[in-house]
C-alpha cells in the first residue's frame, strides 16, 4: 500500500522515497491499564491510535506501530493492568526511537494516550537518549491528555481525571462499541504528595470523577480541541 500513512504497510523502497520529503513520523504509545468497569483496558492505546491517524491526515505524517505497554503503577492492583517499570519502558522506547532516527527519520512525535508522570518521564528520557545519539533528529514527547485536561473547569469539574467524564466521553466518541453501561462516580482520596498507589479505601475503583454526564457529543468536542492543539504544536515545534 504505497499510499498508506501506516509505516508497517509501506515497502522498504516506498519508505525510502517518502524520506526525501522529511516526513513527520508519529509514534503512538498506549498502556494496558484498568479504566473502571465501563472503559476497556486498552483505552489509552485506542485514543492514541485514533488521534495519531487523524493528526497524520492533517499534517501529512506517517504513523509508526504503537508502543502498546506503558508504566501504570497506580493501577497495578486492578485486574488487567500490565505495568512496566520506567527503566523497562525507557529502554524499549529509546531503542525504537533510535532505530527510526538511524533509518533517516528526522522529525518524530511521541504521542502517548497515557499521561502518568513516571511513564512520561521515561519516554522523555528515551527521546533525549535518541537525540543525543542522532543529533539531526528532533523528537517531541507529549500526551494527548496534556490538551484534554486544558478543558477541566470548562467542560468538566476541575477534579476530573482518569477514566472520568472527559475520558469516558472521548472513548464514547472514538470507539463507542468498547464502552460499557456502568457510570461510576469515584473520588480519589489519596494525597498526590504520598508516593505509591492509593489503598482500596482511598481509591476503590480505577476512576477519578463522575461519569454519568458523559456523552459522545462532549467527546467529539474534546477530540476536536486535542487535534487543534496538536496541529498547532507540531507546526511550532516540529516544522518541516
Amino acid at each position: 500500500m504505497s499510499g498508506s500513512r501506516r509505516l508497517w504497510e509501506l515497502d522498504s523502497r516506498t519508505f525510502e522515497r517518502r524520506l526525501a520529503s522529511n516526513p513527520l513520523v508519529i509514534v503512538p504509545v498506549g498502556a494496558l491499564e484498568a479504566h473502571g468497569p465501563h472503559l476497556p483496558l486498552g483505552a489509552d492505546q485506542l485514543q492514541a491510535e485514533a488521534t495519531a491517524a487523524s493528526l497524520a491526515e492533517r499534517v501529512d505524517a506517517l504513523v509508526a506501530p504503537t508502543i502498546a505497554y506503558g508504566s501504570a503503577p497506580g493501577a497495578r492492583r486492578f485486574p488487567g493492568t500490565v505495568s512496566l517499570s520506567m527503566a523497562q519502558l525507557g529502554t524499549h522506547a529509546a531503542g525504537v526511537l533510535s532505530e527510526l532516527a538511524r533509518t533517516g527519520v528526522r522529525r518524530i512525535l511521541v504521542l502517548s494516550g497515557h499521561a502518568e508522570r513516571g511513564h512520561m518521564a521515561a519516554l522523555r528520557e528515551a527521546a533525549d537518549d535518541a537525540m543525543r545519539a542522532h543529533p539531526s533528529t528532533r523528537i517531541l514527547v507529549l500526551s494527548d491528555y496534556d490538551f484534554v485536561y486544558e478543558l477541566r473547569g470548562r467542560e468538566s469539574p476541575a477534579s476530573d481525571g482518569h477514566a472520568g467524564l472527559l475520558e469516558t466521553s472521548r472513548v464514547m466518541a472514538l470507539a463507542p462499541e468498547t464502552v460499557g453501561s456502568a457510570r461510576p462516580s469515584i473520588e480519589n482520596r489519596r494525597s498526590p504528595f504520598l508516593p505509591g498507589p492509593g489503598s482500596e479505601a482511598e481509591w476503590p475503583e480505577s476512576v477519578m470523577g463522575a461519569t454519568r454526564p458523559a456523552t459522545p457529543e462532549l467527546g467529539r468536542r474534546v477530540q476536536a480541541h486535542v487535534l487543534d492543539r496538536l496541529t498547532e504544536t507540531v507546526a511550532a515545534l516540529l516544522p518541516a
